[in-house]
């Protein structure tokens, strides 16, 4: 399976779609409008930290001194998509929990600066 951000949908081979899970299929029955917005919704600190979790994953070596090819195959590929894919839906609840935390600690700032106030 893989994610073509072009058309905005999850392009399988057939063999994929016999075994296809319950949200993958989810997944495909997503208008492409739903899936771009949710791919385009991803913060740039997240894509950080999934780029250092794959280049981790995979070894890095400075470009400019080394030619790097990786090989693998086709199962340890999908491992490591769904890995990235995984960390980042973690790392976005994370950060809306943040979001949250940060708010109503912020509101109950407000209402105790209101309450010394009167």
């Amino acid at each position: 399976m893989a994610f073509d951000p072009e058309n905005a949908n999850f392009i399988m081979s057939d063999s994929e779609e016999a075994q296809a899970n319950l949200l993958i299929k989810y997944l495909q029955n997503q208008p492409p409008e739903v899936l771009a917005r949710v791919a385009k919704s991803v913060s740039p600190e997240i894509k950080q930290i999934i780029s250092q979790n794959v280049q981790g994953l995979v070894g890095v070596l400075p470009s400019e001194a080394f030619s790097v090819q990786v090989v693998t195959d086709r199962d340890n590929l999908a491992g490591l998509l769904a890995s990235a894919m995984m960390t980042g839906y973690f790392l976005r609840k994370m950060e809306q929990r943040m979001e949250l935390d940060t708010s109503l600690l912020g509101s109950s700032l407000s209402f105790d600066q209101e309450s010394e106030d009167t």
